[in-house]
């Protein structure tokens, strides 16, 4: 894969360069290194049946492999929350799948709405002092093009937190944008 892109927000780029260049270099070459085998995912949906697709859980999968290389691991935070009407208490977590010192890394082949609940996630660690950067590997349009249908891509991302006028989320982030 290649990085195609970056977007700063609220310095996020400029923390990791001057705060954490050693985790800035590894995120290039942990892009660099990602290959899948191709487009190996045959499409069943009604706009793209029968073409073949570049396959999330691929990239997912050699992604989660090259982080946990150098050292990334997920971070949970267990809480507590009460039912609507008290009866009941339920265990959940926030999670993030790459950390490594205060640096929070998510890679997102999914939904638009699961990019912008990474952000909420950066938002929460954030708020706890668990982190100082967040950064949001995600496809660029290009790339978006050659996936299933549903996945979002960074170019909307970006469009939606300049909008958002600094507001959301508060916490400094990279967006990488990445392509084959």
């Amino acid at each position: 894969m290649r990085k195609v892109f970056e977007y700063s927000h609220l310095g996020g780029l400029e923390i990791l360069r001057v705060r954490y260049p050693a985790i800035e270099r590894e995120l290039d070459e942990v892009i660099s290194e990602v290959t899948v085998s191709g487009k190996t995912k045959v499409s069943m949906e009604k706009t793209k049946k029968g073409k073949l697709l570049f396959s999330p859980s691929e990239m997912n999968r050699a992604f989660k492999e090259s982080f946990s290389a150098r050292g990334y691991e997920e971070i949970r935070d267990f809480y507590e929350i009460e039912t609507y009407d008290g009866k009941r208490r339920i265990r959940t977590f926030k999670q993030i799948d790459f950390v490594k010192d205060k640096v929070l890394v998510e890679v997102q082949f999914g939904k638009y709405a699961f990019m912008f609940y990474d952000l909420a996630k950066f938002q929460y660690f954030y708020n706890q002092s668990q982190a100082d950067v967040g950064v949001e590997i995600v496809p660029c349009y290009y790339l978006h093009k050659e996936m299933s249908s549903g996945v979002s891509y960074g170019e909307q991302l970006v469009h939606d937190i300049q909008r958002l006028e600094r507001n959301f989320p508060s916490v400094p982030v990279k967006i990488i944008f990445i392509d084959m």
